[in-house]
């Protein structure tokens, strides 16, 4: 009778450690799905915002929007999933919102090299967990309406705008579809 309890009870044990092993892993993957979501959140409402500007005024009209409208919106989305969102970029254009940190800038770098192999942008992403914490990013590539403000030929009254917007402005010089930065989420810490 001893013996059968003892039994019983490794093997409630043992499916317990085994189940708490699963569950990290089963965790991750619902994380992940979640961060994909708030990314491609994230460019569907900005993009939209971004070309009935630029269709309303032009694009020195659009980067009024990117310079006012994109934050806002990474915030509203912070605010109602209780996730981090925000955009990175290894040259980034907004020097307080943008700049990457050490484990987003090797993301980047590692976009970059998968993007040149071949892989398309859209399919870029990485999520992973970092001392303890739950990240992802989603690469965002350079489109023909992005070129218009950070392409290589740049119009001289887009290029007072970037100016007068972002004075520390480092993110131009791309070709169509180049990584030009990624969406970066951090999940929750109830999550995590």
């Amino acid at each position: 009778m001893k013996y059968s309890t003892v039994i019983t009870g490794f093997v409630v044990l043992f499916a317990a450690c085994t189940d708490a092993q699963q569950n990290p892993m089963q965790d991750e993957q619902a994380l992940t799905v979640q961060g994909a979501e708030l990314a491609a959140q994230f460019v569907g409402t900005l993009l939209p915002t971004l070309q009935q500007a630029m269709q309303a005024g032009g694009p020195v009209n659009g980067i009024e929007v990117c310079a006012l409208q994109a934050p806002a919106i990474a915030q509203a989305l912070s605010e109602q999933s209780g996730w981090q969102v925000k955009r990175v970029s290894l040259k980034p254009r907004n020097q307080e919102l943008a700049v990457a940190d050490a484990w987003e800038t090797s993301v980047l770098q590692e976009f970059d090299q998968r993007q040149q192999a071949g892989e398309a942008p859209a399919q870029i992403n990485k999520a992973e967990v970092v001392a303890g914490e739950f990240r992802y990013m989603q690469a965002q590539a350079a489109g023909p309406l992005c070129l218009t403000c950070h392409g290589t030929e740049i119009p001289s009254e887009v290029s007072e705008a970037l100016a007068r917007h972002y004075p520390d402005d480092m993110a131009t010089g791309y070709l169509a579809g180049q990584i030009r930065g990624a969406i970066s989420l951090r999940a929750p810490s109830h999550q995590r």
